[in-house]
């Protein structure tokens, strides 16, 4: 029984490719015939990598104009590093192309029926001898470069049968030191099923992988997994969905026998659950199982959990390390058009970020605005369209309110008296003195000194002056944002022994700010970020001109392989939406 999971292409949902590359033992790089290797080709190469996961490559679409499978393989050696050869070649492209020649087998192999489901044998045509086995001589070369036994029978000439080659090539692939090339065109049904028989052939079954757990009783100690059903059950959630009846989520069996009505237990929480319902999913149909083994993927209802808990059945407590999480790149401030919907829209928000980690929402304390993070426009998209679509809940989507600061940068005096008489006690103050900018290496954004000699002003009312002082810094009269950066003195003042009160110094201070405030030049001050960018060395023009169009000032300039790294100072403002430009301008 093979699982197969398809992941998307786009760069937004990378999470959904780390998710099935963190359960699963085996993958098919797709690359296209026409487009190469392209950037989110690398992008997927290197997520394979870091899971260390063997896998073959797949070259589609060999029926469109300007198909080159050869351009392609020394690309994905050129680009991708990677030490691969063809296993097939074509018999003819593009319009031309019939069929597929197994260099294992020598065998021609045509695709017949509505669908390419007949299979045809036959010899290999005569005309193309000399390239099959030009070709075959270049697998068996690269193949013999990193396994010991195959480079034995190559260099002594002897001839090689293909069982023999057939498991050169599933020893090298499953020690990830070779990756077998296949072809064929998935629109017109060509080479599918070699491509499974090749899964079959030279990708791991579970037995052959190995997992690692992390033992919580002896403080995380690394634990090798069998694979066998005959161990204790260790179970990850790897994806949730919401169905009909509840949430449904995905379970990779990595030990153990997992049973309708059994009772396990999340790791993380520590809470005990029975299974109500257990299920093999194929695409959106359900096949109801009793129980399931290890190596299997299944999916159970009603099951509370988050995104990479695991399961056991209460005997041991491993956990499986998670999955990578990229950091989100792309913010947006959203919130309800009306007020009444409030509970319904925290409660998709909730929910999405349960099912998504790289999904995060948060509130800026200073605006008070709702603001979700997510891997581009259209991962963000898809978020607020579903909040309409499945929550029936309009929502206002908008560029997150960036936070600037004022400030001052001369000396200015204050001299201020608030007076007022109304009946009975009236309200009497006077303030002198002057704000300055602090310097630069000062600990606080704000200071407040108190040098009045004497009695002046008594000493009870100080703490009021000085609360107003601070309540007037919390939005200067430039553009209403906090002033940062300043040191108010108080050199004198002068009290009323009946009408002076708490209220009336902290008036007077506030007054003493706004008149004063203008005359120390204030100025606005904007976040600045340091941005790190990546990014192939051909495009190395494009981004600096566009960091330089956003007013951003380069730091750094650095090679790493094919890629340059540039480090810069970007005014926040700037870099809203930046992370589309950038994918925009590096393909």
């Amino acid at each position: 029984q093979i699982n197969i999971i398809d992941t998307p292409g786009h760069v937004d949902f990378t999470v959904e490719v780390e998710r099935a590359l963190r359960v699963l033992d085996g993958a098919i790089l797709v690359l296209c015939s026409v487009g190469g290797v392209q950037s989110q080709s690398i992008t997927v190469d290197r997520q394979m990598k870091r899971y260390e996961i063997p896998r073959v490559a797949f070259i589609n679409k060999l029926d469109r104009m300007g198909a080159d499978p050869w351009k392609v393989l020394n690309q994905a050696r050129a680009k991708l590093r990677h030490q691969s050869a063809a296993v097939q070649v074509p018999i003819g492209l593009e319009e031309e192309f019939e069929g597929l020649v197994d260099l294992v087998e020598l065998k021609a192999l045509k695709f017949e029926g509505g669908s390419g489901q007949e299979v045809v044998t036959s010899d290999v045509p005569s005309n193309m001898q000399d390239f099959v086995m030009d070709k075959r001589r270049e697998l068996i070369e690269v193949v013999s470069e990193v396994d010991d036994q195959l480079a034995e029978a190559f260099l002594n000439d002897e001839p090689i049968t293909a069982n023999e080659l057939k498991a050169a090539i599933r020893r090298a692939t499953v020690a990830r030191k070779f990756i077998p090339v296949y072809m064929g065109s998935a629109f017109k049904n060509k080479g599918v099923q070699p491509l499974l028989n090749g899964v079959l052939d030279y990708l791991p079954c579970p037995l052959e992988v190995e997992n690692i757990a992390l033992d919580q009783n002896k403080s995380e100690e690394k634990v090798s997994l069998s694979g066998t059903p005959a161990g204790p059950l260790v179970a990850l959630a790897f994806k949730l969905e919401e169905g009909r009846f509840g949430q449904l989520t995905y379970l990779r069996i990595y030990e153990g026998v997992i049973r309708k009505g059994d009772f396990i237990q999340n790791v993380n929480t520590g809470k005990k659950i029975k299974v109500p319902r257990l299920v093999r999913m194929h695409s959106n149909e359900m096949e109801d199982i009793q129980e399931a083994h290890a190596g299997q993927i299944v999916a159970v209802f009603g099951v509370d959990c988050s995104s990479g808990d695991t399961f056991t059945d209460g005997s041991v407590k491993y956990t499986m390390t998670s999955m990578h999480v990229a950091e989100p790149v792309m913010s947006l401030a959203v919130n309800p058009i009306s007020k009444d919907s409030g509970g319904q829209f925290s409660k998709a928000l909730n929910r999405f970020q349960r099912e998504d980690p790289t999904f995060r929402v948060g509130l800026d304390p200073e605006s008070g605005q709702t603001i979700i993070s997510g891997m581009g426009e259209l991962h963000l998209d898809i978020y607020v369209e579903r909040i309409r679509r499945e929550y029936k809940v309009d929502a206002k989507v908008g560029k997150p309110r960036v936070n600037f600061r004022e400030s001052i940068t001369q000396r200015a005096e204050f001299d201020y008296l608030h007076k007022k008489q109304s009946g009975g006690q009236g309200q009497y103050g006077r303030v002198c003195g002057y704000i300055e900018p602090l310097p630069s290496d000062a600990e606080g954004k704000f200071e407040f000194d108190n040098m009045i000699i004497g009695q002046a002003i008594p000493s009870n009312f100080i703490p009021a002056i000085e609360k107003g002082f601070k309540e007037a810094c919390n939005s200067g009269s430039l553009i209403g944002h906090p002033v940062e950066n300043i040191r108010i003195t108080l050199t004198d003042g002068a009290s009323h022994q009946v009408d002076s009160s708490e209220l009336a110094f902290k008036l007077a201070a506030i007054y003493a700010f706004r008149q004063c405030y203008t005359a120390a030049k204030p100025v606005i001050l904007e976040p600045v970020m340091k941005v790190e960018l990546k990014f192939p060395t051909e495009f190395q023009g494009t981004v600096t001109g566009d960091i330089n169009k956003r007013k951003g000032i380069i730091v750094g300039n650095d090679q790493e392989g094919d890629d340059t790294v540039v480090v810069c100072h970007v005014p926040l403002n700037n870099m809203f939406g930046y992370s589309t430009a950038l994918r925009s301008m590096t393909q």
